[in-house]
């Protein structure tokens, strides 16, 4: 079982955030935001400015393998940390005849680099997929000259339901961005619908990497008044690069739910509501794939609300026969799935079944979150159980523009992988 260090270290920005006084900071707050903020014959364009500095933990054991019984399989990897901070820079254009443009960099500054970023070669640590790179992170342009429409063209950064298929990895330092073209109708005054339709004809990853794909997506998503909405998806993802062929797949699906954000339910009453979220996915082989196979994916949800308060119960299954023969989600932001220990990024041979429950209590009028997760994961048959997981997390909002984080996982491992302790500390600056 990984030791539990206690040393945490702080920038002197986050200590200093924590400590600043709430008049002060509005004063200096509203000063940034007028600053930063320019306007053009009444069109509003803006210097959009993001830091966030993260101490990371990963302390694992030896990595073991069910396929030898249990065998060690590697030697033990040294403890990683990471102290980080990021900084995107944009600039967004003001409205001309309907078009705007926005261009912004992103940067990550390694301050402790005793870890495995997949691009530093220090193998011998755990992992932490946060590389000392600069990048052109977005550049877009976008025309909305036609009602209820948007088209938007160039490298950008695409978020679709859950981002369970097609996100931005918002959790790493380095998002993940598209060069893609991408059109949406949203017309809720009439029909409730909203539909994206669009191209990705290049990936920029988190680890700022870049794969190409010829990939057409499609997502349609209907309002049912207070009942939820009704999604229909399809995505083809057809990688052309070698390396990556095993990652191409077609994937369609259904989706019902209640629940896009925290607070989202039902309402019963004033203080109590009900959510739910029911999906089916199938997924098969496409272009480039290795294996020919068909896979299908099953996501239910079900919980309420009381007062501050939501439960939640749920089952995420991804099948499995084999290698390059599981459901997989390349795109998808795949740190919210599945336990934040990342043990399960990529989909078991035998496919996982995660059965889990989330609580999570909102405080001080929403300035506070609390979040605690349990997580028992199984192979998608349910005879081979793989590990639990403990997650906790909590945030504090300073206003609009700051938040301190403090996050935790612990995977204790069965037949899949190994004991895995992650811990997080991080703080944010957002205009």
């Amino acid at each position: 079982m990984p030791k539990i260090k206690s040393k945490i270290p702080l920038s002197a920005a986050l200590l200093t955030l924590s400590v600043a006084s709430h008049s002060a900071m509005a004063g200096v707050t509203q000063e940034v935001e007028d600053a930063l903020n320019f306007y053009h014959y009444g069109k509003n364009g803006a210097v959009k400015v993001d830091i966030n500095t993260r101490f990371e933990d990963v302390n694992q054991n030896n990595v073991r393998s069910p396929i030898l019984n249990g065998a060690s399989a590697a030697r033990q990897p040294k403890t990683a940390n990471a102290i980080t901070t990021r900084l995107r820079l944009g600039l967004l254009s003001p409205v001309f005849h309907g078009l705007q443009g926005y261009a912004e960099y992103e940067g990550v500054y390694a301050m402790d680099s005793d870890y495995n970023s997949t691009r530093n070669g220090k193998t011998g640590y755990s992992t932490i997929a946060d590389p000392y790179e600069n990048e052109l992170d977005q550049l877009w342009l976008s025309y909305a000259g036609i009602p209820d429409t948007l088209i938007k063209g160039g490298r950008q950064r695409i978020k679709l339901d859950d981002d369970r298929f097609i996100g931005n990895v918002g959790w790493r330092q380095l998002e993940q961005t598209y060069d893609s073209v991408l059109i949406t109708h949203n017309n809720q005054q009439l029909f409730g619908l909203t539909v994206n339709v669009g191209y990705i004809g290049n990936v920029k990853t988190f680890t700022s990497t870049n794969n190409n794909i010829n990939a057409p997506i499609l997502n349609v998503n209907y309002k049912m008044g207070d009942y939820g909405n009704l999604i229909g998806y399809g995505y083809w993802l057809g990688y052309t690069e070698q390396a990556n062929y095993a990652n191409s797949n077609q994937t369609y699906g259904l989706r019902m739910t209640n629940y896009q954000k925290p607070g989202d339910s039902y309402k019963v009453s004033d203080n109590y509501g009900l959510l739910y979220t029911a999906e089916w996915s199938i997924q098969s082989d496409y272009q480039n794939s290795p294996q020919k196979y068909t896979a299908n994916r099953y996501n239910l949800m079900s919980g309420f609300t009381a007062y501050m308060f939501t439960f939640q119960g749920a089952m995420e299954q991804l099948d499995g026969a084999g290698v390059n023969k599981t459901f997989i989600t390349p795109l998808g932001t795949n740190h919210a799935f599945q336990g934040w220990a990342d043990l399960f990024l990529v989909t078991p041979k035998d496919g996982i079944r995660d059965v889990f429950g989330t609580v999570t209590t909102s405080l001080d009028r929403g300035e506070v979150a609390l979040t605690g997760v349990y997580h028992a994961f199984y192979d998608d048959t349910g005879n081979t159980h793989y590990g639990d997981e403990w997650d906790f997390m909590a945030t504090k909002k300073f206003g609009k523009h700051y938040s301190l984080l403090a996050k935790y996982a612990y995977y204790n491992a069965d037949q899949y992988s190994t004991d895995t302790q992650k811990i997080w500390v991080q703080g944010n600056i957002n205009f």
